[in-house]
């Protein structure tokens, strides 16, 4: 029986919320505003938002079956256009709402978990029965940071948090210090990449239930891994998306994105929209103690008001993590730096942002392809030496592939907040059959750009099966929706390749792996043999990972610490300055033929006085599958390896400098 009367009661590590833009008086004895809460044994209080609803009943059902048995409870009208009551049911109970005595039920927006997905009942879930192991754990902070993208999906053969868990401690070992999660809510179907979420606060039955999410999140503390997480806040999926049911405010037809309607951050009745997305952020951050986020394709998310709310869900998000430091990444196509300024100076307060632009010109290096957003980049040494200086490339140039301007200014920020990548969920499935970048050029040139990418002063990002050279695919894959939206999706995906002019042919359309195929999703799975049959891979990352962590000067990430030269027509050398230069590194990357240097005209090259260059690194060791480690610097030249990169470091130089010969002169 419903008790509308009855106080909530307090419930154990619980605490007040604030008051949301909404104007509705803050609810001191709930965790957050909406969704389904706990408040004593047997006892649950429910609030939704609903400002479409003239009566709005809360439907418990004994089972998710069609024939289950219900009983009805009208919930309280509040200010505002809340609802909320209170029930005598505990975790595990299914239930859903009924608006304005409809004949259909609907799932809770905020619901916790959907044991048959997003057209199926919610559930009550106790978040406090979980046995948290972490209390001393402080969090993560950018600077050394080594990032992992993982689809939980795909990343094991089982497709779950416990055997993704099981995996953690190798990556740890090898030197990943970061997992960043792709998205994780619950959407329709058997499978897909998770950008289509609906249910933003329940985590997929996909992989599992929600406390196996939170023992990943655990054990990788246990092992020094932070767990971020990737969020979409730009739109909701097509199918399975109920808000409209209780708001048409959620969304806005003024303003559209890549997905269609935008959402209403913004516009009237913004405020409980707004508290929606900041309480999201809150909750991931409390109740499954993620490390932070990635926040999806910001430049969709559309917002003019005082506080931008990707910023407002950032600072809430770090109120919520108290002590623990948070890391809060942005992707923002359009290359907004203000995302990583101080609010103070009309920024956002995030960590650090994707750089395409780095993608973008090891891509065209490697593969000398220059096509669709390819366009404008050549891959030359001295976009890799501005990408280490500056990090974006454009910053205000006029950018051809969009006929506008792209970026805007990056100085003064930091290099560990541009994060760097040569594989991505995006950019491997951006290709006809979601081919891994290794195939699409030489081995030397691949060894070259993976020790570029791991040492240089950005933080790198590896994707899954990325350090172990993986064969599997990873093809854009959706079971999302009826034959005529698979139909629509799958045009959808073809049209977007379509921008390659090498992929826009008919044949080849024709080839394309078709998104809802389940054999697409199962081609790919990660195969973790290959650790071992692709064992010259697998240690070249994690030498390069061990150096990276260990090395004086490539663990830095030094503010203005490098320079760099143009050394040939693909070659070039970053200059990581010590105090008083004494303990330099140089990084000489060569992606073409054997370079012969004589004179050396460079004053990069020039050893600290009294030292010579010894090669530190080789990518052309054999253990590697190169043709074994070469003598770069000598007295009288530098001899470049063929598609290589070498690092070295000075030595004392033991023999008495060669003096100069006397030449007459007239």
């Amino acid at each position: 029986m419903l008790n509308k009367k009855r106080e909530i009661a307090e419930t154990r590590n619980r605490r007040p919320v604030d008051e949301g833009k909404s104007g509705v008086m803050a609810l001191s004895k709930r965790r957050y505003p909406i969704g389904a809460e706990l408040i004593g044994e047997n006892e649950t209080h429910f609030r939704v938002w609903a400002p479409k609803a003239h009566q709005l009943d809360l439907v418990i059902e004994d089972s998710a079956a069609k024939n289950a048995k219900r009983t009805f409870h009208s919930l309280e009208a509040e200010d505002g256009g809340y609802f909320s009551g209170i029930a005598r049911v505990g975790a595990g109970a299914c239930y859903r709402f009924r608006v304005n005595n409809a004949e259909n039920f609907h799932p809770d927006p905020a619901s916790r978990f959907q044991r048959d997905g997003p057209h199926g009942s919610s559930c009550v879930v106790d978040p406090t029965t979980f046995q948290w192991a972490d209390a001393g754990w402080p969090g993560k902070k950018l600077k050394g940071q080594i990032i992992y993208e993982m689809h939980i999906g795909t990343f094991t053969k089982e497709g779950t948090w416990r055997a993704a868990a099981e995996q953690l401690a190798e990556l740890a070992r090898i030197g990943i210090t970061v997992i960043e999660m792709m998205p994780i809510a619950d959407f329709p179907g058997k499978f897909g990449w998770g950008y289509d979420g609906v249910d933003l606060f329940a985590p997929t039955r996909l992989y599992g239930r929600p406390d196996d999410l939170r023992a990943f999140v655990n054990h990788a503390h246990s092992l020094g891994l932070g767990v971020i997480l990737d969020v979409v806040y730009n739109h909701f999926g097509p199918d399975g998306n109920y808000l409209g049911v209780y708001s048409d405010d959620y969304l806005t037809r003024e303003k559209e994105n890549d997905w269609g309607d935008s959402i209403n951050f913004d516009g009237p009745n913004s405020g409980p929209v707004r508290e929606f997305f900041i309480t999201n952020g809150r909750y991931w951050i409390e109740e499954f103690h993620f490390d932070g986020f990635r926040f999806d394709a910001t430049q969709s998310i559309l917002d003019n008001s005082d506080e931008y709310i990707v910023g407002a869900i950032g600072r809430a998000a770090r109120k919520a993590a108290r002590a623990c430091s948070i890391l809060l990444f942005a992707e923002n196509e359009r290359q907004e730096a203000k995302l990583i300024r101080p609010r103070s100076e009309g920024g956002d307060d995030l960590d650090a942002v994707w750089n395409d632009d780095f993608h973008h010109s090891a891509a065209v290096a490697l593969t000398q392809k220059r096509e669709a957003y390819y366009t404008d980049y050549v891959g030359s040494p001295q976009e890799f030496i501005s990408a280490a200086k500056y990090g974006y490339l454009f910053q205000g140039q006029p950018y051809v592939w969009q006929e506008a301007p792209r970026g805007t200014p990056t100085f003064g920020a930091p290099p560990e907040a541009f994060v760097a990548f040569i594989e991505n969920h995006d950019q491997i499935s951006n290709t006809a059959r979601g081919e891994r970048l290794r195939f699409q050029t030489s081995p030397g040139r691949y060894r070259a750009m993976t020790a570029l990418l791991l040492l240089g002063p950005w933080t790198p990002l590896l994707f899954q099966g990325q350090e172990f050279g993986a064969s599997t695919p990873f093809i854009f894959f959706t079971d999302t929706g009826d034959g005529p939206m698979r139909e629509a999706i799958r045009r959808g995906r073809f049209e977007f390749l379509a921008q390659f002019p090498s992929l826009a042919a008919e044949d080849m359309q024709k080839q394309l792996p078709v998104p809802f195929d389940p054999e697409v999703f199962a081609r790919s799975k990660l195969d973790f043999s290959e650790r071992e049959t692709n064992k010259h891979f697998y240690e070249l990352h994690v030498d390069l990972l061990r150096l990276r962590r260990e090395d004086s000067r490539f663990r830095e990430q030094k503010p203005h610490g490098l320079d760099g030269a143009v050394l040939g027509p693909k070659s070039f050398v970053l200059r990581y300055f010590s105090e008083g230069s004494a303990d330099d590194r140089l990084l000489v990357v060569n992606l073409g033929e054997r370079q012969l240097l004589a004179p050396i005209a460079e004053p990069l090259l020039a050893p600290p006085l009294g030292s010579k260059w010894e090669t530190l690194w080789s990518s052309e060791s054999t253990r590697y599958g190169g043709s074994g480690v070469t003598t770069v610097a000598t007295r009288d030249s530098w001899i470049l390896p063929p598609e290589a990169a070498v690092a070295l470091r000075p030595v004392p130089e033991k023999a008495p400098r060669r003096q100069p010969k006397r030449r007459k002169l007239g």
